[in-house]
């Protein structure tokens, strides 16, 4: 008798043109690609909160300085990316964050 493993192909869709293929168990378990959205100021590296210049519900511009983080001895300025209003101010000064943790959300 034959003993033949059904084998499961996936659809993947590059640039509009659709491919069959098999998976990896690495593939699978990937985390999900997740859109960059430009409201929400992450942070970048690890460090510590050293200044904040805004407070919740505050008008702010393009270019505004938002809050200093620090990391590896050095001061990086966090900016608004656009004009908008402070939704959320997830930090204070001291708070100690790691990387990609929602700092402030600008809308």
């Amino acid at each position: 008798m034959d003993t033949e493993k059904k084998t499961r192909y996936s659809t993947l869709i590059v640039d509009g043109v659709k491919y069959k293929t098999l998976l990896t168990d690495k593939y699978k378990k990937r985390s999900k690609f997740k859109e960059h959205d430009p409201n929400v100021l992450t942070a970048f590296i690890p460090g510590t909160i050293v200044e904040v210049f805004t407070k919740q519900g505050k008008k702010v511009k393009e270019g505004d300085t938002l809050l200093i983080l620090e990391a590896m001895k050095m001061r990086n300025v966090v900016m608004a990316p656009h004009d908008g209003v402070v939704q959320t101010l997830a930090v204070k000064v001291g708070d100690i964050v790691s990387k990609n943790q929602l700092m402030i959300e600008v809308v």
